[in-house]
């Protein structure tokens, strides 16, 4: 919404409109800072993404089909969701609350009044809510946005392997009890990773004394370092 525009103007609820500036905007996430200069602004807290519970009761805002300051409920219908194929590094929180075109950009919001997400996109066949909608989750926000506003663009972390899945066959091979974890299929030469000593067929179990769980998720962990 925000990284491709020439012109971005902000319109609070009060009435008051701003010329924004686009402090930097980072594509592979879908994620964009602005700016205004203005007293007295209403500002919302950040809440703790990584402690929402599917099922959980959340809040939708935003300006569906042109309808300013709209805000629709539903629950937390999942979490983790990756290869949606809307952007490159993918962590969305699943929600029923209704997203329509125009709510992005808009916050998600938990019963404390603390935002958890950014409102992104939808799955719809007819072009309206189906009650699938995502959400970038803030946590992962939280990364960008400081990365942005400091300087203006995204460095993300480079570890060099080709990794995959553990299947119940694979785990059973490498004398695993169940299938956590991630695969190495293969290494960069000469990266990072080759460096440390990682191989071809090593299992990585944990990062950072976290269970690793899939291949997407380890890749935006380590992405956002």
């Amino acid at each position: 919404v925000a990284g491709k525009a020439d012109k971005i103007t902000v319109k609070l609820n009060d009435g008051r409109e701003f010329d924004a500036k686009l402090v930097g905007a980072d594509s592979h996430s879908d994620v964009a800072v602005i700016k205004i200069e203005a007293d007295n602004l209403p500002t919302l807290p950040f809440g703790d993404s990584d402690n929402l519970r599917v099922g959980e009761w959340v809040l939708a805002f935003g300006n569906p089909f042109g309808l300013s300051h709209t805000v629709t409920a539903g629950i937390v219908s999942a979490k983790g969701r990756s290869g949606v194929g809307i952007t490159d590094y993918e962590d969305f929180i699943q929600t029923d609350a209704a997203i329509n075109p125009g709510n992005s950009g808009g916050p998600l919001i938990n019963l404390n009044g603390q935002v958890v997400g950014i409102n992104t996109a939808i799955f719809s066949k007819s072009g309206g809510d189906m009650g699938i909608g995502f959400t970038i989750p803030i946590n992962m926000v939280k990364v960008i946005h400081d990365q942005l506003i400091a300087h203006g663009e995204v460095t993300r972390g480079y570890l060099g392997v080709n990794i995959q899945d553990l299947t119940p066959e694979l785990a059973k091979s490498f004398g695993l009890k169940d299938k956590k974890g991630i695969l190495v299929a293969d290494v960069v030469k000469d990266s990072p990773a080759d460096n440390s000593g990682i191989k071809r067929g090593d299992v990585i179990l944990k990062m950072n004394n976290n269970d690793v769980v899939d291949a997407g998720k380890f890749r935006n962990q380590i992405a956002l370092i």
